[in-house]
């Protein structure tokens, strides 16, 4: 079955420890969700806040995240879906969509040699 990276945005710094409980049952329930629509997340990670991260250009290190923005990268998950249109439509009831937002990448397959 195709796989997707799915990137999930929240506000800055996207700290996992303040999340609500309202917020942790809704994403209790979204594996249920997922299983419904056909899909199964293989795995997934929740990032530290935005203010832990280390931006890299070349030889230079900054503190803090990439680039500045009002949301951040908080995690990611890799779901695996019968199709784009699936895995959208799974992406759709995540949570984060309320509060920021999600972003749903087929993962590269190399071509066959």
């Amino acid at each position: 079955m195709p796989q997707y990276g799915v990137f999930v945005y929240l506000p800055a710094p996207a700290d996992p420890m303040d999340l609500t409980p309202d917020y942790v049952a809704l994403l209790e329930r979204y594996q249920d969700q997922v299983t419904g629509l056909g899909g199964q997340i293989v795995t997934g990670v929740a990032l530290q806040p935005s203010t832990t991260a280390s931006a890299v250009r070349g030889d230079v290190v900054t503190d803090g995240p990439f680039v500045e923005a009002k949301e951040v990268v908080a995690g990611f998950y890799v779901l695996e879906a019968p199709d784009r249109e699936t895995a959208v439509a799974i992406a759709k009831l995540n949570p984060a969509t309320r509060e920021g937002g999600v972003e749903v990448r087929p993962l590269f397959v190399p071509p066959p040699e």
